[in-house]
């Protein structure tokens, strides 16, 4: 199968740098604290935050952080399979520890000490790029229940199929059997972000990548907060898919802050018109009083 066109055009028409559409909703959920719903082109994701709220299991009360949980799950219906998977499936749990492990670095837990927050993630649809958009939804959700956060959390990832380094993998890309990987950044705090070959020095005599996942905690000088790769691949490349990748996180940060953007004014907006409908019922309760008197 041909992935890139000669023309330069991927099977959905996109360009080998271009991210599929994008789309976001918050507060879908009336009985969240905090929700959202995200889309990477036919990937659909919803999540909802619970919290922070008492902790409910007293053996795991930490008096100097909150207690972070997360479960992730895909609906049955969300591939053509049509299959059901269990709570014990080794991917769920995988991708269950990175969300979390993602949402851990991200939220200002020494805020909230003694406290818990529970994060839920379903996919709905999916087609390619489901652990970023995972994330994604998940940040959005946290974002929607005014959740104290370092920074945005972003994630994309990026991948090597006929020697071009593609965005944003769909299904038939991502199972076109060449290295995939998955980064997920704090975009403010990686505006200077450095190559991580010298992390993986120690590799190059192999002439290849790790052949594990690998996670990588933030700091001042590089804010990748998750570093994922599902095949070996050379350096050289790995450097040009790993750029790649952060340079769609930080697209993907931007669109979602335009989204809190967007959702914070019209909560304001909302907010002034009923106040501006409570002063005038007032107004009007107090003329029908006059009038009485």
């Amino acid at each position: 199968m041909e992935y890139v066109s000669p023309e330069g055009l991927r099977l959905d028409g996109r360009r080998p740098k271009e991210l599929r559409q994008l789309k976001a909703e918050l507060g879908v959920l009336a009985s969240a604290d905090g929700s959202a719903m995200f889309e990477m082109g036919n990937t659909k994701v919803l999540a909802a935050v619970f919290g922070p709220k008492p902790i409910e299991n007293r053996s795991q009360e930490d008096e100097k952080r909150c207690l972070v949980k997360c479960e992730y799950a895909m609906a049955s219906f969300s591939t053509g399979e049509r299959r059901r998977r269990g709570k014990g499936d080794r991917r769920a749990t995988e991708i269950t520890k990175a969300i979390r492990n993602c949402l851990e670095q991200t939220i200002l837990v020494e805020l909230m000490p003694r406290s818990q927050i529970d994060v839920y993630v379903q996919v709905l649809q999916a087609d390619g790029g489901t652990r970023c958009a995972c994330i994604n939804a998940a940040f959005m959700a946290l974002a929607a229940a005014a959740v104290p956060m370092r920074d945005i959390l972003a994630s994309c990832a990026a991948g090597y199929l006929e020697s071009t380094a593609l965005l944003d993998l769909n299904y038939v890309e991502d199972s076109g059997g060449g290295p995939d990987v998955a980064v997920a950044i704090h975009p403010i705090c990686a505006a200077a972000f450095k190559p991580v070959a010298p992390l993986l020095s120690n590799l190059q005599d192999s002439g290849g990548g790790p052949d594990v996942a690998v996670a990588i905690h933030p700091n001042y000088q590089d804010r990748v907060v998750l570093l994922q790769q599902d095949n070996r691949v050379a350096i050289e490349t790995f450097e040009e898919v790993m750029q790649l990748a952060v340079a769609g996180c930080r697209a993907v940060g931007e669109f979602m802050r335009q989204q809190l953007l967007e959702h914070t004014q019209k909560l304001a907006a909302a907010r002034a018109a009923g106040e501006q409908q409570a002063a005038a019922a007032q107004e009007d309760d107090d003329a029908l009083d006059e009038d009485d008197y």
